[in-house]
């Protein structure tokens, strides 16, 4: 059977704010632009409904973030200009994660707390991590743990003269060894940007979060934490 593919859609860091698109045949075109000038630091799509199946970008601001939602057309709208300072692999809550189900999941790896947002602008604290944080140290990429998969996966990037410098791998971790420190679908992982210190972090009434592992010292995570069945 052949692979279908799909349309992408990244920041665009230079020659202006806002959204770049990369077509299946790998053509690439300007998508949106912002209307606010910043660090563009996240970008994921709500796949669960709440922010009407859109785009959603965060944006550094004077110590804060812009949250904004663009649509399939390319029109753009600010949920908020004062939510806290989150970056990083930002991610939508399924409907399993307590009364955060649905809303934009945010870490800041400043203070280390992870953070949700609601469609209409409205910020609550989930939990704290527990790792170490500060600058290109703290709370940086995430993902929910899905029925299916084989390996969870985060990019390493190489950031020469810094604390932890990275390599330019891509690191991993199978179902299996997940399973055996009490992972299960639906939870959130979260990873450090320095070392790759890992958590579990789950959501009923309450949420508590636990360490689940880590990676190299040297590791400079970046990005979303993807969650593969090729591998």
């Amino acid at each position: 059977m052949p692979v279908r593919r799909r349309p992408h859609y990244a920041l665009r860091l230079a020659h202006g704010n806002g959204i770049t698109h990369i077509a299946a045949t790998g053509a690439v075109g300007r998508f949106a632009s912002l209307p606010h000038r910043g660090l563009e630091d996240g970008i994921t799509f709500d796949q669960t409904g709440r922010f009407g199946h859109r785009l959603l970008v965060t944006t550094a601001v004077h110590g804060g973030s812009v949250i904004t939602a663009v649509d399939c057309r390319g029109r753009v709208q600010v949920l908020t200009r004062s939510a806290p300072r989150v970056e990083g692999g930002i991610t939508v809550a399924p409907a399993t994660f307590g009364r955060f189900a649905g809303d934009l999941i945010a870490p800041d790896e400043l203070s280390g707390n992870i953070y949700a947002l609601t469609p209409t602008g409205r910020v609550a604290g989930v939990i704290a991590s527990g790792l170490a944080h500060g600058q290109d140290i703290g709370v940086e990429s995430e993902g929910f743990v899905p029925a299916r998969f084989r390996h969870a996966l985060v990019a390493d990037r190489r950031t020469a003269r810094n604390r932890h410098p990275g390599d330019d791998l891509v690191l991993g971790i199978s179902r299996s060894a997940l399973a055996a420190t009490g992972v299960r679908p639906g939870d959130l992982l979260v990873v450090s940007e320095g070392g790759a210190a890992t958590v579990d972090v789950r959501c009923g009434a309450t949420c508590r979060v636990r360490p689940v592992g880590h990676g190299p010292a040297i590791a400079h995570i970046e990005g979303h934490v993807v969650f593969s069945d090729a591998l």
